[in-house]
């Protein structure tokens, strides 16, 4: 990131700093280098944020590293019940958390609420770490010998996460790794960093160790200092596909786990026996809850045969019923995008539509808010072809796309030939299609006349191909079996019947 003067005078007491969280207390960055936080409704700074240097990556570092051994002996009861207090401590302060994203991310309160309350699932569901563990046993596997297996904490493990859920995602990574017995180094996106600095605040406060959780902030220079450093067993990641593949290509190389989830260009096909109404109110909220800025937004719908014309008619009539504005508004629906130059980078897919073929039904730039927010409004745009850079492109912002085709095999065709595979929908009233669909459909997500098929804490998040790079997905099982490495005992022991110590065994069998 390109580095900012510091604001006016007159404007400096109302831009908070926003440092690193080391060792469990605050620490100030020392590189003089920082990054801008914008309130995205307004337009202006609200923050300036630390960018921290290699040696403050490690600072962190050896702080988690110093703090695994007691960490990783602390008994699963103790672990259990201290999660299950920074869950309630964390629903405490829920509204807080929420406030955070809206005022930095920019998507409205309802929307930020939801995010918190996603990732308090996940938190809950790491309170059973007793269970999550278990391993298994086989006696006298062999004569007089039984084999068992047991799961154990990697160490000091890393997160790397994106601006478009700055709370959720970091508690889809630090619930399972320190629920696991690992100590937490996490390297939020620059753009929205202060949920973050909350999190570690009401982690301390419930009674986390110092060192466990740890926050540096930064670019490039943290993020390769983590990919690097040799004392880190493990790295997760989400944001693009191009970066995703750097930070598994480079972490692995440096003899590192690593799940790093990627971009999505999500697809929701529409049968002609779909209810239409349920199908044109699930685009509307999945493909412009929170800007669009969701890997798993809907992107592009494909609406097979006759079901074009009124699916199309049905989305445009809802459009105008779509508040745009400030997210802390209550009736705001849809608030702006993260900053002014992802604002303008997603606007700019509208003329590139038109250009390329595209019938623009609706133009966001025509209904956005006046101001200097970042704001954009819906846009729908009908007859898109696989060749555009519209269908191509992941977008990130509130511009759906509509693809017509014929025959449910060419749908198909066109989720599978696409180069992401995160997640995908169908809405349709025929169970056999249903069921055929998720048979054929190489995407990691499914969901039947659901738009969004996040899985439950439960379950694991993930797509397949340029959407995932690495073996597990995050969170739920895998999340559990990324974060620990499997270990087989073999064991044998001397027969009680021929020790010379009297066990008060019976000498015959």
């Amino acid at each position: 990131m390109t580095e900012v003067a510091a604001p006016p005078a007159e404007q400096a007491q109302d831009v908070k700093r926003i440092s690193h969280w080391i060792g469990g207390r605050t620490v100030a960055g020392e590189s003089g280098r920082t990054g801008p936080v914008y309130n995205p409704a307004s337009g202006r700074q609200s923050g300036s944020v630390d960018f921290a240097t290699v040696e403050e990556v490690d600072r962190a570092v050896q702080a988690a590293k110093a703090a695994f051994a007691d960490w990783r002996a602390t008994s699963l009861s103790k672990k259990s019940a201290l999660l299950f207090r920074v869950r309630e401590l964390l629903f405490q302060h829920k509204d807080d958390l929420a406030r955070l994203l809206t005022a930095e991310h920019g998507k409205v309160f309802s929307d930020a609420q939801g995010e918190v309350a996603r990732g308090l699932e996940v938190v809950e569901f790491c309170c059973g770490i007793p269970e999550l563990l278990k391993g298994g046993y086989s006696e006298q596997a062999s004569t007089g010998i039984d084999v068992y297996s047991i799961r154990q904490p990697l160490g000091v493990v890393a997160g790397i996460t994106p601006f478009n859920f700055p709370a959720m995602v970091p508690m889809w990574m630090w619930a399972p790794a320190i629920a696991s017995g690992n100590t937490f180094v996490l390297k939020p996106s620059e753009k929205d960093p202060s949920a973050s600095v909350l999190t570690a605040e009401l982690l301390k406060e419930a009674g986390v160790p110092d060192g466990v959780f740890n926050v540096v902030h930064g670019d490039k220079v943290a993020v390769d200092a983590l990919l690097g450093h040799r004392d880190i067993s493990a790295i997760s990641f989400v944001g693009s596909t191009p970066i995703a593949k750097y930070v598994y290509e480079t972490a692995t190389r440096n003899g590192k786990r690593c799940q790093a989830l990627g971009g999505a260009k999500n697809h929701m096909i529409v049968l002609p026996d779909a209810d239409i109404d349920m199908a044109a109110d699930a685009a509307v909220s999945a493909g412009y809850g929170s800007a669009g800025e969701r890997c798993m937004a809907v992107s592009m719908i494909v609406a097979v045969g006759h079901a074009a014309d009124e699916l199309v008619g049905a989305i445009k009539e809802r459009l105008p019923k779509v508040k745009v504005g400030d997210g802390m508004q209550p009736d705001s629906e849809m608030g702006p995008l993260v900053t002014r130059e992802h604002r303008d980078k997603v606007a700019s897919y509208i003329e590139k539509g038109a250009e390329e073929g595209a019938t623009v039904v609706t133009d966001g730039r025509e209904t956005a808010p006046g101001g200097d927010g970042f704001f954009l409004g819906v846009t729908l745009l009908d007859d898109v072809e696989p060749n555009m850079d519209v269908y191509r492109d992941e977008i990130f912002g509130p511009v759906l796309g509509v693809t017509r085709v014929d025959t449910y095999d060419e749908a198909v065709r066109l989720v599978n030939e696409n180069p992401y595979g995160n997640g995908v929908a169908i809405f349709t009233r025929d169970g056999g299609a249903a069921r055929q669909f998720q048979f054929d459909v190489n995407v990691g997500m499914v969901g039947i006349n659901v738009p969004i098929p996040v899985p439950v804490a439960y379950y694991s998040f993930g797509g397949w191909k340029s959407s995932l790079f690495g073996d597990l997905h995050i969170y739920g099982p895998e999340g559990i079996q990324f974060y620990t490495r499997g270990k087989v005992v073999t064991s044998r022991w001397p027969d009680p019947a021929t020790s010379q110590v009297d066990l008060g065994f019976p000498q015959t069998r």
